[in-house]
């Protein structure tokens, strides 16, 4: 992947899990000059020194290439109705969050965790405990003037995001719109989702899909209509953060190519 995409890469984030980054991916990010929205996820992260993360947000830091954060989510509960993994997973954000000095992101993107079949018989639970989760968390970021967005997963609609988003009531958090997510889990369109949660909107987490697996295709190779998405940007000025979530490298340079061949990103105000 040759370098002439600067300028789309300087206005948007690419998924880096942190351990790649390690291994693999960051001669990738610092040549092409990619800003990186790197992801905490994985077992890896109970034992990983600060130091490394020290030494890897250094690297970004003297090339001036911006970030964000991905907190971890798989198995985590942090609106559970089990007190002991609640805790375990209150333990891993924290740990998440305790790099928010480090890496200086432009935001941090958490997941609900919420499922419709588990936790929406007892909703009222699940929200005390969701808040009690994330209002500490939330205070933290905003004391490093860091964003918190939640991302939409396995929801099926908006009413759990914007009941938090309410309940919160911060300045620093938002919505992060995820579109593939849209359509392999909610099975919905951005319409529903923007008509409550637009005056939230922060990040867009960007990928493609046939909608019925959660593939990380490439931008262009699945069904999802962008163009219809960043039109209503333009016609109602938002600016969200944008985050390209390819799982390949051949998936970042085709959704690197179908952003310069629509130029959708040149839709948002600058």
């Amino acid at each position: 992947m040759d370098n002439d995409y600067f300028n789309i890469t300087k206005r948007c984030f690419v998924n880096a899990p942190f351990d790649r980054l390690q291994k693999d991916l960051l001669g990738l990010f610092i040549d092409r000059r990619i800003q990186p929205e790197i992801g905490l996820e994985g077992e890896w992260f109970w034992d990983c020194s600060s130091d490394d993360f020290e030494k890897i947000a250094l690297f970004f830091q003297q090339q001036r290439l911006d970030c964000t954060l991905h907190a971890p989510f798989h198995d985590l509960a942090p609106g559970g109705f089990e007190k002991k993994i609640v805790a375990l997973s209150r333990e891993k954000l924290k740990l998440a969050f305790a790099l928010i000095p480090v890496f200086c992101p432009k935001a941090i993107v958490c997941h609900l965790g919420f499922e419709a079949n588990k936790h929406q018989a007892q909703f009222d639970r699940w929200l005390e405990t969701s808040l009690a989760t994330w209002k500490p968390l939330v205070d933290l970021a905003a004391s490093y003037g860091t964003r918190v967005h939640f991302e939409n997963t396995y929801e099926l609609g908006p009413m759990a995001h914007k009941r938090l988003l309410q309940e919160l009531d911060a300045e620093n958090v938002g919505f992060c719109l995820d579109t593939g997510h849209l359509m392999a889990f909610a099975g919905t369109g951005w319409r529903p989702w923007l008509e409550e949660l637009e005056p939230w909107l922060g990040q867009f987490h960007l990928h493609d899909n046939d909608g019925l697996t959660d593939a990380h295709r490439a931008l262009g190779a699945g069904s999802f209509d962008f163009l219809d998405l960043f039109q209503h940007l333009k016609k109602n000025n938002l600016h969200p953060l944008v985050t390209l979530e390819p799982h390949s490298e051949q998936d970042l340079l085709l959704s690197l190519q179908y952003l310069e061949a629509t130029g959708l990103l040149d839709l948002l105000p600058s």
